[in-house]
């Protein structure tokens, strides 16, 4: 964080990031002064409702923060921003986002929790777009000119007025993570009986993790004076819309999707909480069990950061198959994760691996949609085990096999991807 003060006297010359949060109505002309260094913008939290038209001034700046600001319409000047490969623009007002506000290179869009009803055709024409972070708007519908877009990998539309998922938009060669719960579409799952379990039998530990979507505490869980206690996980929902969705919807998600080897297991959901907050009690995970890798930097855009992570070809395929297998369980049961990355794996040293963060996960409109979603999917496992390959020790003649599976799913004609049991079957082979 840095000052305005501290901006105005020089002590800022050459800096290459620059947060101010400090109450601004309007945009500090001192931060032309940082022209010739500045690369990152961070504006978050304060009272703009527009940015000046010569922003282009700052001619290596790449990445722009404005969220929490009460701007109701993109600014346009973002378009002569060459540089500019990361916009966000998050929990605003936003109602219109003008064409001519696109950065010609933008390969993140971030517009999540505005007003926005419609986009400009024009945002087909950004063909460098990656990663589009629409939840919680109120869209209707998708322009026809964004399957131009051929390397949008990641879109999150959750949360908004969609009736339909577009077949064009199914189609799009790149795709690979998306998500669509909380639209008005129609809903093929059945909903599965859960386990109700009494607010008062729970007693709540340490944190064990947070995220957009909600806290996780270790809790100690007496269901009467007969039973033994046990240690489980609480997890205990926001009401916010993240970006990707509803947490009200993962929750769902998370029931639905059932037992299996390969997720952590539901043991029920909390009833009777003081202040109505919903909540899942999840069975305790071990400690040797540690996050497969990093989520995107935004640099990275849309790829995982390993640190690495060293694997031997044997751990790559057991992994491989755990994860296909949760894929094939949950696609079978019509439920799309949506999020299917290294960051919301865990694993142990044996090569057992959980799927975890069901945020981004959807169920399946009808059959036909769900083949094609079930194909999206798999190209963001293709792209999962081309990373685990990255991280292998050494290579041996399987190796070859396996970069030809991945190679399967990542093709762009999406109905020549295989499906999950096909996967799963090349694998245990």
């Amino acid at each position: 964080m840095h000052t305005l003060a501290d901006l105005r006297s020089g002590k800022l010359a050459g800096v290459t990031r620059l947060t101010l949060k400090d109450g601004l109505s309007t945009f500090p002309e001192e931060i032309f002064s940082l022209a010739d260094s500045l690369e990152v913008l961070d504006l978050s939290g304060n009272q703009l409702t527009e940015l000046p038209a010569d922003l282009h001034r700052l001619k290596h700046l790449k990445i722009l923060f404005c969220s929490n600001n009460p701007f109701t319409r993109l600014p346009e000047c973002l378009g002569q921003c060459e540089a500019l490969f990361f916009v966000g623009f998050k929990a605003c007002q936003i109602v219109e986002v003008p064409a001519s506000a696109l950065p010609p290179n933008v390969r993140s869009l971030v517009l999540t929790d505005n007003r926005i009803e419609t986009l400009p055709d024009a945002i087909g024409g950004c063909a460098q777009l990656q990663k589009l972070m629409l939840a919680g708007n109120r869209l209707r519908q998708l322009p026809e000119s964004l399957a131009g877009c051929q390397r949008l990998e990641l879109l999150r539309i959750a949360v908004n007025q969609l009736h339909e998922l577009p077949r064009w938009l199914l189609e799009m060669p790149a795709l690979a993570w998306l998500a669509f719960a909380g639209n008005p579409l129609n809903d093929i799952h059945t909903e599965a009986p859960v386990r109700q379990i009494p607010w008062q039998q729970l007693t709540l530990q340490q944190v064990l993790g947070e995220g957009a979507s909600g806290v996780i505490q270790q809790a100690v869980w007496r269901a009467d004076d007969v039973t033994p206690a046990i240690d489980v996980a609480v997890k205990l929902y926001k009401g916010d819309v993240t970006s990707d969705g509803s947490p009200l919807n993962e929750m769902q998600a998370c029931i639905a999707a059932g037992r299996h080897a390969h997720l952590i297991p539901v043991l029920g959901q909390i009833e009777d909480h003081p202040q109505a907050v919903r909540g899942l009690v999840l069975e305790l995970i071990a400690p040797s069990f540690i996050t497969l890798a990093r989520p995107p930097t935004l640099e990275s855009c849309t790829r995982d950061t390993y640190g690495g992570t060293r694997l031997s070809l044997s751990s790559v395929t057991r992994m491989a198959a755990g994860i296909a297998a949760a894929c094939g369980h949950l696609h079978a049961r019509g439920i799309n994760h949506g999020d299917l990355y290294a960051h919301n794996i865990l694993w142990n040293e044996h090569g057992d691996t959980l799927l975890g963060d069901f945020g981004a996960a959807a169920f399946y409109p009808d059959v036909e949609t769900g083949l094609r979603l079930e194909r999206i999917e798999v190209r963001a496992f293709g792209i999962l085990l081309r990373e685990l390959l990255d991280c292998c020790e050494a290579s041996d003649p399987h190796t070859a096999q396996l970069q030809e599976l991945a190679q399967r799913c990542v093709q762009a004609d999406i109905m020549q991807r295989p499906g999950f049991a096909e996967i799963e079957r090349q694998l245990d082979a």
